[in-house]
C-alpha cells in the first residue's frame, strides 16, 4: 500500500527515518513549517527556514525515495511576538510562489490571543489571494473552542470547505468538523492526543470520507511511522481496505493536489535516486560510504 504522511516534521528528523519510512510505503511527505522549540528572534531566522523547507530538505527526501512537500506560514505561537510577525508577513508571499508549497500552514490557535487572531485572518486572506488550500493548527488548550472559531474564522474569509484541513482532532471535535463540510486530520502520537487504536474507533464510527491520518512526528516524543502503522493496525480490526487507503493516501492527496503542486505522478514516475547528487555542495552521505544509484523506473505499473 502506498501511503502519504501530510503533516510531518523531517527538519527535526535523521536519515534512518527517511529509510524506514520508504521502507514503510510511505511515498509522499508534507512537512508544515512550525514551531522550533524556541522562539525565533530575527526574521532571517525564519527566512532561512522557509528556504530549507523549499531547498535542502526537498533534496534530503528525495535521495530515499521520497516526495517532499511544504506548507508555508507563521504558526500561531510565534505570531504573539507580533513586531516580528509582521515582518514575516510581508515575506510569506515570496515563499508561497515555491515550487511544491501545497498550502499555507500550519496556522491557527495557540492560546487563542488577539494577536494571534488577527495573523490568523491576515493568512486566510493570503491564502485566499494565491489560491492555495489551507491546514489548520487546532490548540493543545481549549480544543473545541479553538477548533470551532478555527472554522469561523474560515468561513468569515469564504473560505470553502474543500479548501482547509482541520488538523490535531480528537473525539471532541470531529463532528462539527466533518459535519461543516471540513477535512478532518488526526495527529497521531505515542501516549497522547490520538493513539491509533481510539483512530481505529474513529474510522469505524464516522467512515473514511474527508478523514486524514497523520503523525506531525517532530523533534520531540513521536513517531514516523505512526501512519503505517495505524493502516496496520486498522486492517486488524477489520476496516475495509478501501477505507484504509482513503484516510493514509487519497484523501491526503485529494485536498492537498487542489494546490496544483502534489501530483501522483510525482511519485509513480519518479527520477532514479542517485546518491552521487549535491545539494548546494552538500551530500547525505559521509566520506567513504557508498552511494545508491537507481536507474530510472515506473512505479505506476506495480500491482497491488
Amino acid at each position: 500500500m502506498r501511503i502519504i504522511d501530510p503533516h510531518i516534521h523531517v527538519t527535526s528528523r535523521t536519515t534512518d527515518d527517511y529509510e524506514a519510512m520508504a521502507a514503510a510505503g510511505i511515498v509522499a511527505i508534507i512537512e508544515p513549517a512550525f514551531w522550533l522549540g524556541q522562539p525565533r528572534t530575527k526574521v532571517g531566522s525564519f527566512l532561512d527556514y522557509y528556504s530549507s523547507l523549499v531547498g535542502f530538505e526537498r533534496f534530503r527526501a528525495g535521495q530515499f525515495g521520497i516526495r517532499h512537500y511544504c506548507c508555508i506560514g507563521l504558526n500561531s505561537k510565534e505570531a504573539n511576538n507580533v513586531p516580528l510577525a509582521e515582518e514575516v508577513m510581508e515575506a510569506l508571499p515570496l515563499f508561497l510562489a515555491k515550487e511544491g508549497v501545497v498550502a499555507v500552514g500550519e496556522i491557527g490557535f495557540d492560546d487563542q490571543t488577539a494577536a494571534e487572531e488577527r495573523f490568523f485572518h491576515e493568512q486566510v486572506e493570503l491564502a485566499n489571494e494565491v489560491d492555495l488550500p489551507i491546514m489548520i493548527h487546532t490548540p493543545h488548550r481549549n480544543k473545541k473552542e479553538g477548533t470551532s472559531r478555527s472554522m469561523d474564522v474560515l468561513e468569515e474569509h469564504g473560505v470553502e470547505p474543500h479548501r482547509a484541513v482541520i488538523d490535531h482532532n480528537n473525539e471532541e471535535t470531529v463532528k462539527e468538523v466533518l459535519d461543516r463540510g471540513f477535512w478532518a486530520a488526526f495527529t497521531i502520537y505515542p501516549k497522547t492526543k490520538m493513539g491509533n487504536e481510539r483512530m481505529v474507533e474513529v474510522v469505524k464510527k464516522y467512515g473514511s470520507e474527508r478523514i486524514i491520518v497523520d503523525s506531525a512526528a517532530d523533534w520531540g516524543v513521536s513517531d514516523p511511522l505512526a501512519v503505517p502503522k495505524t493502516a496496520k493496525l486498522m486492517a486488524e480490526r477489520g476496516i475495509s481496505q478501501s477505507q484504509i487507503e482513503d484516510v493514509v493516501y487519497n484523501n491526503a492527496l485529494a485536498a492537498y493536489g487542489q494546490s496544483g503542486q502534489m501530483n501522483e505522478e510525482d511519485w509513480l514516475k519518479p527520477q532514479a535516486i542517485d546518491q552521487r547528487n549535491l545539494f548546494a555542495g552538500n551530500s547525505v552521505l559521509r566520506g567513504g560510504q557508498e552511494p545508491r544509484v537507481e536507474t530510472p523506473k515506473d512505479d505506476s505499473s506495480i500491482i497491488e
